[in-house]
């Protein structure tokens, strides 16, 4: 029997009018220590996005959704912050915000892989 491994994640959400508390799913962090895995998945509907705020800027959002992406993959692209160690990156990228891009508070699970984890997650909770 394969052995389960625990992870963390967290939802990534667009936050149109922080006030307001509403929020749109955008994608989801993943983060198991054993499996040496740390991943964000996303897309942005600018169709839904539309439909929920017409203020928002799509192309300034990807920007920042990528930014994440780079974080999570480590290294001089991710900045001072992918620089750091996977734990560190996982608690910056998940860590409270007020502002437009936020993420949930963050779930932990058991799983044999985290890559069809994340799979999983992103189409229940995101599409």
């Amino acid at each position: 029997m394969q052995e389960k491994h625990l992870f963390e994640y967290a939802v990534i959400r667009v936050v149109p009018r922080v006030e307001r508390e509403e929020f749109l799913n955008v994608g989801i962090i993943l983060y198991c220590a054993k499996q040496k895995f740390l991943q964000t998945s996303f897309e942005l509907d600018e169709g839904r996005l539309a439909a929920f705020s017409c203020k928002l800027d799509p192309q300034e959002l990807l920007d920042h959704l990528r930014s994440f992406e780079l974080i999570s993959k480590g290294g001089k692209a991710g900045g001072t912050i992918g620089q750091l160690d996977m734990a560190s990156r996982f608690r910056w990228l998940t860590a409270t915000r007020s502002t437009v891009v936020q993420t949930s508070k963050t779930h932990p699970g058991l799983c044999l892989d985290a890559q069809e984890t994340l799979k999983k997650l992103y189409e229940q909770l995101v599409l």
